[in-house]
């Protein structure tokens, strides 16, 4: 089955469309595109939900790399308003 395999950095992406046999796992597909994760990429999703290695995978999944957050999102929030705030 076919399966994308996507890594994404502030102005780069990266994809790769594999071929997986039709009971692999997201471990699988990340090795047939010579990938892994690393300081870079912490974390794993198909389709954002979130998902290990030994996820299953179905035809036409996209397996995404995650990078940590540069903010906590709430805080990053916080700071957008303060900045509307004061114009």
């Amino acid at each position: 089955m076919h399966v994308q395999v996507l890594r994404a950095w502030s102005h780069h992406v990266e994809t790769r469309a594999v071929v997986v046999p039709s009971d692999a796992c997201v471990g699988d597909a990340l090795a047939m595109a010579g990938w892994q994760l690393d300081a870079a990429f912490v974390g794993l999703s198909v389709f954002g939900m979130a998902a290990d290695a030994t996820t299953r995978l179905h035809p036409g999944d996209r397996i995404e790399l995650l990078r940590p957050l540069q903010i906590d999102p709430k805080q990053a929030r916080r700071l957008r308003a303060q900045r509307g705030n004061r114009r």
